[in-house]
């Protein structure tokens, strides 16, 4: 079944995405229809691939510390079921956009909730946005210039590890060299497709990364040099027990990539392929987490860090150790550093849309662009410099916007069902999608409030 492709409403779009036929203007779209007039439509490989690399991010360098605060157990097993809750939510979506010819989430939430449903959209995906970054930010610090774990034991960083420490290797200088030299001028492209080279070769970065971890994990294995990992959690008193619930901002994170699914869509060559391009892509990410989860707690234990990246710092116990914890960490700082441009891309335009709603495009007013790409990523670099840990960052990202893009607003808008197509299953489904992932991230914000990260 083919989406209509009705013209736009005013204001900007939540993704900025811009459809094969061309569309009346809405202040939104990045440059003129025209750039798509001898485009065929996108394979469905393609796809799954643009898919996969908007859900493989930060989120998987959290996800071994959710090992060690779940055991490993529960905690592969809210991987896959975060996972079925992102499909079933993501499903709605694309039905109930389908129902009133939307092209973006923004156009579905206008129709179900009207002006406002389409700006706290856009609002959510800023604050989404602005949180992934500045996580992935701190990764960057963490890894090149080192850090300093909760037990004052510093965990040097690459360069830091290869030149000693120097005043312009610390967090700081690294994070103004890696913001100055390598985001600012990725993200002065106006256009994602202009991305799309450094996308293929961050996802085989992230690839390069799961081989190494698990080949190091199983070589251990085989030595006898690893212990049996924790497989379920330490439950002792009611602190440790609130403690469970920060895993579960993490796991909302890992999975977001709602923002994305309209502009793929729309690109499509068939675009009854959505269905299965989502499921591939969250089947090909969720081995990829499973892989990462297992190997990076089996590898660290009680000792993994909150990022553990971090982790890859020392001796592991066999052959070319130095060199494959240099590999491990530098592979995977240049993934982020890669994919960093493509979700400021998003931002930039939400941000756009949330202040300026009736101007121009962006893309073409010069002065605007810019001023709005420097004051960004100066925000994002300042908050990276004194927000403490990866851990922090997604506590509030994953407790608030996070969970309202990928289950609160699509189980909403089968709620609402405006246009009579929810079924008695979509409606206990949105409850369930909407009590589950709010009372577990309030429990989370408690948690991390109250009693402090663990």
């Amino acid at each position: 079944m083919v989406m209509p492709m009705p013209s736009a409403a005013a204001g900007h779009d939540a993704e900025g995405s811009e459809p094969l036929l061309p569309r009346k203007h809405s202040g939104d779209q990045e440059g003129a229809a025209s750039s798509h007039d001898h485009f065929d439509g996108a394979s469905f490989s393609g796809a799954v691939f643009n898919l996969s690399t908007t859900i493989v991010g930060a989120g998987i360098m959290a996800l071994p510390a959710t090992m060690k605060v779940l055991g490993l157990v529960p905690g592969l097993a809210l991987v896959v079921l975060a996972a079925l809750l992102t499909d079933a939510s993501i499903e709605l979506l694309v039905r109930f956009s389908r129902a009133v010819g939307a092209t973006s989430y923004g156009e579905a939430m206008g129709d179900a909730f009207g002006v406002f449903g389409r700006g706290f959209l856009q609002l959510c995906v800023v604050v989404n946005n602005v949180g992934v970054m500045v996580v992935y930010m701190i990764i960057i610090g963490d890894v090149l210039s080192g850090k300093s774990s909760s037990g004052g034991v510093h965990h040097h960083g690459v360069i830091e590890g290869w030149f000693g420490p120097n005043r312009w290797n610390g967090r700081f200088s690294i994070l103004i060299i890696v913001t100055l030299g390598v985001f600012t001028p990725l993200t002065c492209f106006k256009r994602v497709d202009s991305l799309k080279y450094t996308s293929a070769v961050s996802v085989a970065l992230a690839v390069v990364f799961v081989v190494i971890t698990a080949g190091i994990a199983i070589i251990k294995l085989m030595r006898g040099q690893i212990p049996m990992p924790k497989l379920f959690p330490d439950v002792h008193e009611w602190n440790s027990i609130w403690r469970l619930f920060t895993a579960a901002p993490v796991l909302v994170t890992a999975y977001i990539c709602h923002y994305n699914v309209h502009p793929i869509h729309n690109e499509l060559k068939d675009h009854s392929q959505i269905k299965p391009i989502v499921r591939a892509s969250l089947l090909l990410c969720l081995v990829v987490y499973i892989t990462t989860s297992f190997f990076g707690f089996l590898l660290f234990g009680d000792a993994t860090l909150d990022d553990v990246l971090a982790n890859f710092d020392s001796d592991l116990g066999i052959p070319y150790s130095l060199v494959l914890d240099d590999a491990v960490r530098v592979s995977y700082v240049l993934h982020l550093m890669l994919v960093f441009p493509i979700v400021f891309h998003a931002l930039r335009l939400n941000m756009d849309g949330l202040l300026f709603p009736s101007a121009r495009p962006i893309s073409g007013d010069n002065r605007r662009f810019a001023a709005l790409t420097a004051a960004l990523l100066t925000v994002i670099f300042l908050a990276a410099n004194y927000i403490p840990n990866i851990w922090d960052a997604f506590q509030f990202t994953g407790a608030t916007a996070a969970v309202a893009i990928a289950y609160i607003f699509p189980a909403a808008m089968a709620l609402r069902d405006r246009h009579g197509i929810a079924t008695k299953r979509d409606k206990y489904l949105a409850v369930f999608m909407i009590v589950l992932p709010v009372a577990a991230n309030a429990v989370a914000v408690y948690s991390d409030a109250f009693l402090g990260s663990f």
